[in-house]
């Protein structure tokens, strides 16, 4: 596991806050995710991406090599946003610095959870995509602590 760096060349930890009950139930839903992250040249780069949520901390996880989970290792800030499809006036937005996981077994275990979680109404479909797929690929994850949460559900 690598130790988080929330800014570049400042080894400081943001400070964090809990997700509210109202935040947790909307975030447990089945939603995509779009997170920013800040590419070597200082422009944000945004990505739809799946996520899960342990306790108070949103998990994310990727095929190593892609370009934002290279930006997350080099400079672990992120934003993550969730918008309610059904009405996009809803909607949860985090910021704040993730950890970075690269153990394979945590990794992995983490994308079948959330490949599972995806493909509820689709089991074998879950388990092909996990054994044909995600095992073969080297993977890593993200664990966001969010140091600010907005929600809008007005």
């Amino acid at each position: 596991m690598t130790e988080p760096n929330p800014t570049a060349g400042d080894d400081r930890q943001l400070p964090t806050t809990s997700l509210s009950d109202d935040v947790r139930t909307f975030l447990d839903d089945l939603r995509f995710a779009t997170i920013s992250t800040i590419d070597p040249d200082g422009a944000p780069r945004a990505a739809v991406v799946w996520y899960t949520v342990d306790g108070d901390e949103v998990v994310i996880n990727s095929a190593v090599g892609r370009r934002w989970p290279s930006n997350l290792i080099r400079d672990q800030r992120i934003a993550f946003s969730v918008v309610d499809s059904a009405n996009g006036y809803r909607w949860v937005g985090l910021s704040g610095s993730v950890t970075v996981i690269d153990h394979q077994p945590t990794a992995q275990s983490d994308i079948a959870s959330m490949c599972r979680r995806y493909h509820a109404d689709e089991p074998e479909e879950a388990e092909r995509l996990i054994r044909e797929r995600f095992q073969r690929q080297p993977r890593i994850s993200f664990r966001l602590r969010p140091g600010r949460v907005v929600e809008h559900f007005d």
